[in-house]
């Protein structure tokens, strides 16, 4: 469309009164699923973007605070060092600004949504989710980390995934290897495809075989169940690129177990650079992932654009600060 859709149109395409639609975008629990699904997936398709608030509510946003909000299962937060990481470096950036953090979640399927107030940090969001289209459209100061699912018009902060994949790609035929396979992260997720894609990309450009693949959550158990479906559907692999160091280190048990020395049987790669890398046997080779620093900028472009301030953008991140 050549100019921005109005909310009236929206509704038509999504077959509901106007008013229907505004109470999906604004969160109201009055509406059912199905109709919260079909305002979505129009405000997604017709690229739909609720006017921002004014400036003069900026000192307001700031004092009601900083949500994160973890567009995962809760043990996880509590489990996944990825997340420890991320809002350790990003609690020390709001402290600075001297307002506060605070932390909720939503399963990767939820369609009930947390009401939320002051600027918002959205980790992890999938395809679909109605919390990442809820925002797109909402006028709150929000930032992504990680590129945002679907092509929602949502600034973000990510690293170059695709470019770790095509890294572990060519370190591998660099070392001989030519049967590679690969166990990537939830296909739902935009950093997780960007990783596989960065090596398949790689590797098919060589002319290498085509890549086995499983799909595992980021966890060391679906690490370790992905391996041995490799193992019984790819056995003459020699390199295994994983999606996270915490599946590749279920990846090594599930190899050890098998009889396959690392790396001298099988090649392993993770992605992360997480603590876990360091503790593995043999230690384990690693796509570095700049947590800390991605939270820090994800953080300063959010509190920067909620006060109203033109921020100076990194260059080392990929940024996208158009929303």
């Amino acid at each position: 469309m050549t100019e921005q859709p109005t909310l009236a149109q929206v509704a038509a395409a999504a077959g509901v009164s106007p008013a229907t639609a505004s109470r999906v975008l604004t969160g109201s629990v009055r509406v059912s699923t199905s109709t919260r699904r079909q305002v979505y997936d129009a405000v997604s398709r017709m690229g739909y973007v609720r006017q921002r608030a004014p400036r003069g509510t900026a000192a307001k946003t700031l004092a009601d605070g900083v949500t994160a909000v973890i567009c995962d299962h809760l043990p996880r937060l509590f489990s996944e060092p990825y997340y420890a990481r991320l809002l350790s470096a990003a609690g020390a950036v709001i402290n600075e600004h001297g307002t506060h953090l605070m932390v909720t979640t939503v399963t990767p399927t939820s369609s009930t949504l947390p009401a939320l107030s002051g600027a918002v940090l959205i980790v992890g969001a999938r395809e679909r989710h109605p919390l990442a289209i809820k925002l797109s459209t909402s006028g709150i100061p929000v930032r992504n980390i990680g590129r945002p699912p679907h092509d929602l018009k949502l600034p973000y902060a990510d690293v170059d995934n695709l470019d770790g994949g095509r890294q572990a790609a060519e370190h591998f035929l660099l070392t001989g290897r030519r049967n590679v396979a690969a166990i990537g992260g939830p296909p739902s997720l935009p950093a997780a495809r960007d990783r596989l894609e960065g090596l398949v990309r790689t590797l098919q450009a060589a002319g290498a075989p085509d890549v086995p693949v499983a799909y595992g959550d980021f966890t060391a158990a679906s690490g370790t169940h992905a391996m041995q479906w490799l193992l019984r559907h790819a056995p003459g692999l020699d390199a295994v690129f994983v999606a996270s160091d915490l599946m590749a280190a279920g990846a090594i048990q599930a190899l050890r177990r098998a009889g396959r020395k690392v790396p001298t049987d099988v090649a392993v790669i993770g992605f992360d650079d997480a603590p876990v890398a360091r503790h593995t046997v043999p230690a384990l080779t690693t796509i570095r992932q700049p947590v800390e620093e991605l939270a820090t900028v994800a953080t300063r472009l959010l509190l920067s654009g909620a006060a109203g301030i033109d921020p100076v953008l990194p260059t080392e991140l990929v940024v996208r600060e158009s929303a």
